[in-house]
C-alpha cells in the first residue's frame, strides 16, 4: 500500500486508524522486545494496518506459533488478507478486537501469550478502549504480555485500570516519536 492510499485511510477514519502514517521499522523491533518468542504459542496483533508489526513478529516467531490478526479497516483486512492467506500460521480477521475471545474459539485458541496492538487508544470511543483492555486481560495467559504504544501519555491511568508491572519506553524514531507500554494482565 502506497503512502498516499495510507493518508486516504486516515482520512476517512482517523479515530480507527489514528496515523497519517505507518509505523518505523525501530517502532516495530521495540513493540516485540518484551515477548519471548521461545515460549509463546499464540500471538494476537489487534489493528495491524499496514502489516509492520506482523513482519516484525513473523520475523521472530518460532515455527509453530499461531499469529491471530484482527484488522476492522476493510483495506489493511484485504492489503493483509492478500500478503498472509497461504500460511498456515497466520489467521487474517476482519473484525473487531472486542471479539478476540470469539475469534480465538472459531480457531481452537485456547489462550494468548501475547498480544501485540496498533490500536489507537486516544481517539476510539471510551467504550470501545475499555471493552477491548478488559477482554485483553481476560484472555492473556498468566504471563503473558500486552505490548502497546500511543503518542502520549494521555491514557495512561485508562491501562493502569487493566494491567500491572507496566513498562514504558520512548521511540524516538517514529512519525511522530511514539511510547511503547509493555504490560502483565491483572490475574
Amino acid at each position: 500500500m502506497s503512502a498516499l492510499q495510507f493518508v486516504k485511510e486516515y482520512v476517512k477514519q482517523p479515530r480507527t486508524v489514528g496515523a497519517v502514517m505507518p509505523s518505523s521499522k525501530v517502532l516495530a523491533r521495540q513493540m516485540v522486545e518484551a515477548i519471548a518468542f521461545d515460549r509463546v504459542e499464540n500471538i494476537a496483533e489487534f489493528g495491524p494496518g499496514t502489516g509492520v508489526f506482523t513482519e516484525e513478529i513473523l520475523r521472530r516467531k518460532r515455527d509453530g506459533t499461531m499469529l491471530l490478526v484482527i484488522e476492522e479497516n476493510r483495506e489493511f483486512f484485504e492489503l493483509l488478507h492478500e500478503r498472509y492467506s497461504k500460511r498456515d500460521d497466520v489467521v487474517v480477521i476482519h473484525g473487531s478486537a472486542e471479539d478476540v475471545r470469539g475469534h480465538m474459539q472459531a480457531y481452537g485458541i485456547g489462550h494468548l501469550d501475547a498480544i501485540v496492538s496498533g490500536l489507537p487508544f486516544a481517539s476510539l470511543p471510551n467504550d470501545v478502549s475499555h471493552a477491548i483492555l478488559r477482554v485483553t486481560n481476560q484472555v492473556l495467559a498468566p504471563g503473558g504480555v500486552f505490548v502497546t504504544f500511543q503518542y502520549s501519555m494521555m491514557k495512561k491511568a485508562l491501562f493502569e485500570r487493566y494491567f500491572a508491572g507496566m513498562e514504558w519506553q520512548r521511540v524516538w524514531w517514529n512519525v511522530p516519536p511514539a511510547y511503547v507500554l509493555a504490560a502483565r494482565p491483572m490475574k
